[in-house]
């Protein structure tokens, strides 16, 4: 069992306003990339435009947030719901990565802070997705928050020491360029704007436009007590998102790997799980109903 309020990379800290305290500051890194990549998935893409270059664009795009969103990055590698041989942690990691949205690392520390930074009495509204969308999908996509005071975030040795992890940190941008290269020699330059551009513009785009619904409004289960941040489910969103906008199960349940947790709410991330422990793949699931249910938590 875990405590889900405890984040043993951030709950060391001593003084927890510091989540609150900083300044948002444009990323110039994440400008660039997000510009090529909005330059190349839009015009790019309307030039070169086939249907099987939409059809490429839709399967791979389903294929890397299932494999590598939801249950590479999200399920496994930060909140390690279940376990799997290091062949298929590293690939499912690979799928993640090649998202577009940072490095393994990267994705690793700003979740864990925006997460722990929303169980906290206050937040900065960089973390709580709390100014007009127009103003948070500037900062979300081509900003930083820079603290007031240094952070201290401390990533446990086995990932921390990981070389593989580590270069795919460092190379999370060129991570695209082996499937690129496959893309073009399978359908040309269509295939390579359809296939990596437009999928992770969409991507990048998706995941900024589901977090801010999912801590703004929608329907909610439970309720943690003293979290100035509330996660929300988005029902409509079940199968475009794998089973991500089951949030406000997610803030419930942190280190669970089933995300819907009642009848209706659709999970295809747990769905393929499943698929994978019936062939021996993955063991060490944890799931809302071997999770500790700690005190903070309301059901509503």
């Amino acid at each position: 069992m875990h405590d889900n309020y405890f984040n043993p990379r951030l709950d060391h800290h001593e003084n927890k306003q510091v989540l609150a305290l900083g300044k948002v500051r444009l990323d110039i890194k994440k400008v660039a990339w997000l510009s090529l990549i909005t330059i190349t998935g839009t015009i790019g893409s309307a030039l070169t435009f086939s249907w099987g270059a939409l059809l490429l664009f839709t399967f791979f795009t389903g294929l890397v947030l299932l494999l590598g969103h939801s249950l590479g990055m999200h399920r496994l590698f930060i909140h390690k719901a279940y376990s799997a041989p290091r062949w298929l942690e590293l690939t499912l990691i690979h799928f993640g990565t090649i998202v577009g949205i940072t490095g393994p690392l990267s994705m690793l520390k700003t979740h864990d802070t925006r997460d722990w930074a929303q169980r906290q009495n206050a937040c900065h509204p960089y973390f709580s997705h709390g100014r007009p969308w127009w103003q948070d999908i500037v900062w979300q996509l081509f900003c930083r928050l820079d603290f007031d005071q240094p952070l201290d975030f401390k990533i446990e040795p086995s990932i921390e020491q990981d070389r593989v992890i580590a270069w795919m940190e460092k190379t999370w941008m060129l991570q695209q360029l082996p499937w690129a290269i496959l893309f073009y020699f399978l359908g040309g330059w269509g295939f390579v704007f359809w296939g990596i551009s437009s999928r992770v513009l969409v991507s990048n785009l998706g995941h900024w436009f589901i977090g801010y619904l999912a801590h703004n409004e929608g329907h909610q289960s439970w309720h943690v007590d003293g979290a100035c941040v509330q996660g929300h489910n988005i029902s409509w969103s079940s199968l475009l998102t794998m089973g991500e906008c089951w949030h406000n199960n997610h803030h419930a349940f942190p280190y669970s790997a089933n995300f819907g947790l009642h009848a209706g709410q659709w999970d295809p991330g747990w769905w393929t799980l499943q698929a994978f422990k019936k062939i021996g793949l993955v063991s060490n699931i944890v799931t809302a109903d071997t999770d500790k249910l700690r005190n903070e938590l309301i059901e509503l």
